[in-house]
């Protein structure tokens, strides 16, 4: 796969006359990294350790520079990245329960705002590349944390659950303190990258992207803004998503190819999802 060029124009004052140049730099691609499957009674969980699934955005430490998963740089306070350590990290950025959406315009900032970042916490579920099964190397994480000592930089706990029983009995916990579900590392597992099921996440409703195509027009209380965006899901299936669309986003939606993460309780004969409401703007 070939390396991306981005352009960028670099004025240049000569004589009274403003030339411009075009000035390339490489985009990094986006780093190979292990992605879930959904769980669906399908495994023994007590080969698994369990942890929160965090509602945050998933950010890549290679020793050097923090990334998006597209690849793309974080623009994070110097201060923020200079307490990381020199060894590959995979992580959520989180601000805590409920708070996706503030987080999101934070990270995103060209300029990061130093107040926004001081609520910023960097949770590792993942060191890349490490030797050794999951078991040890979530081991590993604790004692990286601890050595560093930076308040930011944190472990997800990892803990290990007996049987299906005490596993529902765990998400309702979560679902019910304001958590969005849970993750299951296979302990057994070395390190490796691409959909499988060494890691599952479980959650009451499932979850997945689709691109906006189009809006459709409010009514009732609705009238003169958005009462729904038109959106594609990958096989080409189209359907309205209006539930979940809060006041400021009907008033200034999602532009036309977008993604945007929606959630739903399953699919009908067609194919489309039952009963969807939009979640958010889909993160890097």
């Amino acid at each position: 796969m070939g390396r991306r060029l981005m352009f960028h124009f670099l004025p240049v004052l000569l004589l009274g006359w403003v030339l411009v140049f075009p000035v390339t730099s490489v985009a990094a691609e986006p780093p190979a990294l292990l992605l879930a499957e959904v769980y669906r009674n399908q495994v023994d969980v007590s080969r698994y350790l369990v942890s929160e699934k965090l509602d945050g955005v998933r950010a890549i430490w290679d020793g050097q520079t923090l990334r998006f998963r597209s690849g793309r740089e974080i623009n994070a306070p110097s201060w923020f990245v200079d307490g990381l350590p020199q060894r590959a990290l995979d992580g959520e950025l989180w601000m805590g329960r409920g708070s996706f959406e503030r987080l999101s315009a934070a990270v995103r900032r060209q300029m990061p705002d130093e107040a926004e970042w001081r609520q910023v916490r960097y949770m590792i579920f993942e060191l890349p590349g490490a030797a050794g099964d999951f078991r040890t190397r979530a081991a590993l994480i604790g004692e990286l944390v601890t050595q560093v000592r930076v308040p930011w930089l944190q472990k997800i706990e990892q803990v290990p659950v007996s049987d299906r029983g005490n596993l529902q009995k765990m998400l309702k916990e979560v679902v019910k303190g304001g958590g969005e579900g849970l993750m299951l590392h296979r302990a057994d597992a070395l390190y490796e990258t691409g959909r499988s099921d060494i890691l599952l996440k479980v959650k009451p409703w499932e979850d997945s992207e689709a691109i906006v195509v189009g809006y459709l027009p409010g009514k009732g209380k609705h009238a003169g803004s958005t009462g729904a965006l038109r959106v594609k899901m990958p096989d080409g299936k189209l359907f309205s998503l209006g539930s979940g669309l809060s006041d400021e986003l009907r008033k200034n939606p999602p532009q036309p190819g977008t993604v945007v993460t929606y959630r739903y309780r399953d699919l009908t004969r067609k194919g489309l999802p039952r009963f969807a409401s939009f979640l958010r703007v889909h993160a890097e």
